[in-house]
């Protein structure tokens, strides 16, 4: 297994791929929809991009559940971290 930047060590790390930065700084999923987002996410499995938990639509998270690709990372500027969905926490 491989530490996090926390030192925490998460079975879904081997689950994380190299994904390029997306091409486009929205939730595709809210865009088709017409709804607002508060924050984006980025799987590390895929590359998909969805909205964070604090949006009306949770795209990510439901990306997450239907995957099983539970290891995001923030597309925010400035911010540089992992979430595992699975285990709720920083990886």
């Amino acid at each position: 297994m491989t530490a996090g930047p926390v030192g925490v060590d998460d079975p879904h790390l081997e689950i994380v791929r190299p994904v390029p930065p997306p091409a486009r700084h929205v939730c595709p999923e809210c865009v088709l929809l017409g709804t607002p987002w508060v924050h984006l996410r980025q799987c590390l499995t895929c590359g998909q991009v969805g909205c964070c938990d604090s949006s009306p639509m949770r795209h990510a998270r439901a990306h997450a559940a239907a995957t099983s690709h539970v290891v995001v990372r923030s597309i925010e500027p400035g911010e540089d971290w992992r979430w595992c969905y699975a285990d709720e926490q920083f990886v």
